[in-house]
This record gives structure tokens, sequence and C-alpha cells, in this order.
């Protein structure tokens, strides 16, 4: 499948800080991918390349086949939809009045605002200024504007600031939406516990450096995290029902009547059928499997320490 954005080995210098090393991924037709990383990662230049605002120091961008920042930049660009962390918009001008401003710079018609401030929760606001919105309009707003001409790549920076829940779950359902009309979607977020139902694959960054990229099952089992099983028992009796599932679980958090159980994956159906033959003894169970912020901490001290070894082999 020919990807809609390609990059290899990219490479990305501010002088001497090195904002992305040797970074390559491919984004494909339909799919959604989280980039991840922390402040500093090196997220947003990546963005940037993508956009064509910039030029690497080494290594290639494709967009479309196309480099971004190349003679066909300004052609390719009509067919990404950006969304940055922090939007910033004319406060004399309306809703409506803004929209259709940026159609105009995307050679759209502008009819099809009104349809994008009604998806975005703006329809009845669309002719108060800008400047009587508040942060998370205005970030609605912004999303209007990256979905201009239904892009064939959409990227998004933090979409969710200062959205309340009901309109964070909206920005959810647009992303559903465009994968499954076929758009790429690639958004960078801190909020993972949220972002991981939405998205086929994550791309994580530590120090300019992609450490992991895949679905998220597939880092989760190489990984090999643990599963955190809480069990609700009858009162003093934690140390019968260890005595029953023997090896099955290491214990991490005991009362009178709990248990919190770190478990090998490979253990869970055997753990399932042991506590069964608990009978009354046992009230509930609730088995968490590991999500993409504890995989992410894990992926990143893991690196960390691979840098500490590395660092030493060098030492004079």
């Amino acid at each position: 499948m020919t990807a809609v954005a390609a990059f290899e080995s990219l490479t990305m210098r501010y002088g001497r800080i090195l904002a992305l090393d040797e970074v390559s991924l491919a984004l494909r037709p339909g799919e959604s991918v989280a980039l991840v990383g922390h402040n500093g990662a090196g997220k947003t230049t990546f963005m940037k390349l993508v956009l064509g605002l910039i030029r690497p120091s080494d290594g290639t961008v494709r967009v479309r086949g196309e480099d971004p920042a190349g003679r066909h930049g300004a052609a390719i660009r009509r067919d990404i939809g950006f969304l940055p962390e922090s939007v910033a918009f004319h406060n004399a001008m309306t809703g409506a009045e803004l929209l259709a401003f940026y159609a105009r710079l995307k050679d759209r018609a502008p009819e099809e605002t009104g349809a994008l401030l009604a998806q975005v929760g703006l329809a009845e606001a669309a002719g108060r200024r800008v400047a009587t919105y508040s942060k998370g309009m205005r970030q609605r707003l912004g999303l209007a504007q990256a979905l201009l001409g239904e892009p064939k790549l959409l990227l998004l920076d933090e979409p969710t600031s200062g959205l309340d829940p009901d309109s964070r779950a909206q920005v959810y359902g647009i992303i559903d939406s465009l994968r499954r009309r076929g758009a790429t979607v690639l958004v960078s977020t801190h909020a993972l516990a949220e972002i991981e139902r939405h998205v086929e694959r994550v791309a994580l960054l530590d120090r300019g450096r992609l450490i992991a990229a895949g679905p998220l099952a597939e880092l989760r089992a190489a990984a090999a995290l643990p599963l955190t099983v809480r069990l609700a028992v009858e009162t003093c009796s934690t140390a019968m029902v260890l005595e029953r599932i023997g090896r099955l679980g290491e214990v991490v958090g005991r009362q009178a009547d709990s248990l919190v159980l770190a478990v090998d994956p490979a253990d869970k159906l055997a753990l399932i059928e042991a506590l069964g033959r608990l009978g009354p003894c046992l009230k509930d169970i609730e088995i968490e499997t590991p999500g993409l912020d504890r995989l992410y901490r894990h992926l990143v001290s893991r690196h960390a320490g691979g840098r500490a070894e590395d660092r030493k082999e060098t030492a004079p």
C-alpha cells in the first residue's frame, strides 16, 4: 500500500540541539496514528516537516510522493489539514467570516463552512466575534478550519486542549469518522488514556528518537508488561486466596478485604480458573490491561537505561 506520507532517516538540528534523530516512519491511507512524546521530544518539529515549513538537516520527507518543502508544496498542502496546539485568530472577525477566509485560501467554496461549523458545535456562535469565544470554542474553530476541503492527511497537535468532556468526545468522533472515510490522521497528544481507543498505531518519540512504532497490542505484547488484577474478597481471607492461586500473581497491594496482583498475561486464564473455585469468598474482580500511558513510561525508562549503558561503554 502506497504511503500517504513517508519519512526516511529524518534528522533535524537547530544548532547544537538535535530535535529529530534518524526517524523513519510511514503513514498509510485511512489510518490514525498517535504521535506520543514528552515536551521537547520532537513532535512539533515533525509536524512542521510534514507541512514543509522547514527542511530536514538530513533524510527525506515525502507527502503523496512529493517534497512538501519543494516546488509543489503549495499544492500538497491543499490536501493537508492542520490544527496547531495554540490557535490564534483575528478577534474582530466572526467565526463564519474567519472560516470563509480560510476557505478562500484553500480554494474551497464558502458554502461548505456552515456544515463544518455545525459539525464542531459552533453553528449558533457563527455570527459572534471570535473575541467572545472561549478557549474551547477557539479550539473547535481551529478544528473546523483544519477540516476544510476534506483533507487526505490531517495533522492534529493536542486537539482536545481546553475542551470539556463532551467536546473531547466530539473531537474523537470526528477522528473516527475521518478514518472511516479514508483520511490519514496523525494526532500529537498527551491525553494517552483517551487516544488509545481511536488510533491503529502509536509512534513514541523520546529525545528526538523514534523508540517504538506499531499497533498498541503488538507494543504491549513486546513489552510483556504484567496485568493488574484487583480482587475484593471476604474480610481476613487474603491468606487463603493467595494459597489457592499459588504463583499465578505477585502481590503488589494487600488489605484485609482486597488484593492487588501483578499477573503475567500468559497466566491470565489460569488465574481466572483458580479464582472461579473460590466461590462466595470472591466478591469482585477487575483486570486492567496496561494502557498507553503505562506502556510509554516503560519504554521511555528502558530507552533511558539503554542510553546510560551506551555512555558507560563509550566512557574513557
